[in-house]
């Protein structure tokens, strides 16, 4: 009789625990594909990397500055006059020795023909003067004259040497002034500017006033260039005479010498001024351009460089060590403009991420693309 009562019982005790011990063997299956189910969704990032190898890494300082001719003259003669011929254009290239210019001459011809005029009367009395003293020696020595007499005629001669060496004098000085009249390039290069025109009036005496006063024509030598940058005073102890520099300006490109290095700052800007010379091959540099002046200061042969891209916070790199990001600190030492020397953290053929780096996490599976 009791066992016909149990036997319902134990079968709603089997029907209540079947079904939650299917549940329970379920749960770790479903926890398993959950975190299958997250990692697929975490995926991998795409990045580029660079290999890590050895290049010379040179620091450099760069300036502006703007290009001029190292040589410029304003064609002026050094006496006045009216202006009778320019036979140059601006542009025109020139030689040494060029005509380029002439005053109207004839007043100075004619100051010289008055000149030379009154040399030969000079002259003369000069001969006249030389001719007495000779005969007053003679006289003197036999004492057939005063010593009064003797005096004067000593001292007509020497007045009439003088008056005919200031007459040459004079002669010498009309023909400089018709020298002057004739303007000729002192050395070869380009016309800049034609400051005058034919008729103009020149005065050298005005100074920079009145007409022609920049002179007659620009002359300017392109063959060679100057550059004045103004350096801080962080840099200008890192410079000096005779140190080498790299011109560019646009395309064109040369290598020039500094020449001179100020060691007073300017008053307003407190920078320092250098100047750089270079030749100009071609007239390749257009002086009145913005040019940049490239210093090196220092260089390191042989050093494992990478892309200034791969640094972060100056201090860390992302490397791709099998198929992951692996975050490596690194000492830094020389940079230029691209390329950041590390003199410490990385090795020759480490692949380094240069782009996708920037809030990527350690350990993160990326994927490299080409």
């Amino acid at each position: 009789m009791l066992k016909n009562r149990l036997l319902p019982v134990l079968i709603v005790a089997i029907a209540l625990l079947v079904p939650s011990a299917c549940k329970k063997a379920k749960q770790p299956a479903a926890a398993s594909s959950g975190a299958s189910a997250a990692e697929a969704s975490l995926g991998t990032m795409p990045v580029k990397v660079e290999t890590v190898v050895r290049h010379r890494v040179s620091e450099k300082l760069i300036y502006t500055g703007v290009v001029e001719a190292a040589r410029k003259i304003n064609v002026t003669p050094e006496t006045g006059g009216k202006v009778a011929r320019i036979l140059v254009e601006e542009g025109q290239f020139v030689k040494a020795g060029q005509l380029l210019a002439e005053l109207d001459t004839a007043s100075i011809r004619l100051q010289l023909q008055q000149a030379e005029a009154g040399a030969a009367v000079a002259e003369a009395n000069a001969k006249n003067a030389a001719r007495n003293k000779e005969r007053m020696d003679r006289l003197m020595a036999e004492k057939a004259v005063s010593d009064t007499q003797y005096e004067q005629v000593k001292l007509a001669d020497e007045a009439a040497r003088a008056q005919a060496a200031q007459a040459r004098a004079t002669v010498d000085l009309a023909r400089h002034a018709l020298d002057q009249a004739v303007m000729t390039a002192p050395w070869s290069g380009v016309i800049a500017s034609r400051n005058s025109e034919v008729g103009d009036v020149i005065n050298p005496m005005m100074g920079g006033y009145g007409a022609a006063s920049g002179g007659v024509v620009t002359l300017v030598d392109y063959s060679r260039v100057k550059i004045t940058v103004e350096v801080t005073p962080d840099d200008i102890a890192r410079l000096a005479r005779g140190q080498k520099a790299v011109v560019k300006s646009g395309p064109a490109e040369v290598t020039g010498t500094v020449s001179v290095v100020n060691l007073a700052a300017d008053p307003l800007s407190k920078k320092f001024g250098v100047e750089i010379l270079a030749d100009n091959p071609g007239l390749v540099l257009r002086p009145g351009t913005f040019g940049s002046v490239i210093f090196e200061v220092n260089s390191h042969d042989n050093a494992l460089a990478v892309s200034q891209k791969a640094i972060l916070s100056d201090s860390y790199v992302f490397v791709v060590e099998n198929g992951k990001a692996v975050k490596r600190m690194v000492g830094l030492g020389l940079k230029n403009t691209t390329l950041i020397e590390v003199v410490e953290g990385l090795k020759e053929g480490d692949q380094v991420i240069v782009e996708g780096n920037y809030g990527l996490v350690e350990g993160t599976p990326v994927e490299i693309k080409r």
